[in-house]
């Protein structure tokens, strides 16, 4: 799978594990930046990651910031994003079964590196239900 990863100054070193295990998981990681610890605007990664996604250059996106929220109320701005800040393998889960995110949300100031490593890999192998949960997505548009 192609996975769109992007991070502002506060996620560099998440950004760095994460990627390492989509590599060694087989994935292509499309890496948008941010590259060093200087202060960036998150919102300007979100939007790359999610040109991404809805452009169809990679099939999903990851983010990660400080806490995520930041990254996650970005990313939601776009229509066809669903992104989901999870902070456990449950949430991350039901992100994917129930609502089909399409976009992963991460607060590396907030998770250890293990609970991220964790929430990312049941995201990817999680697949979405559909059914009754389609419909409610296409309730959104």
């Amino acid at each position: 799978m192609n996975i769109a990863l992007g991070c502002d100054h506060g996620g560099i070193e998440l950004k760095q594990e994460v990627k390492d295990l989509l590599e060694k998981a087989g994935h292509t990681v499309n890496d948008v930046g941010s590259y060093s610890n200087e202060s960036v605007d998150y919102p300007e990664f979100a939007d790359k990651v999610c040109n991404a996604v809805t452009e169809g250059v990679s099939e999903r996106g990851i983010l990660i910031c400080g806490t995520g929220i930041g990254m996650s109320i970005a990313a939601n701005r776009h229509r066809q994003i669903r992104a989901a800040l999870c902070h456990d393998a449950v949430t991350s889960r039901m992100s994917r079964e129930h609502n089909d995110a399409n976009v992963l949300c991460l607060g590396a100031r907030v998770l250890g590196i293990s609970v991220a490593l964790d929430i990312v890999q049941v995201w990817l192998e999680t697949e979405f239900a559909g059914g009754r949960h389609l419909r409610r997505i296409n309730l959104m548009g």
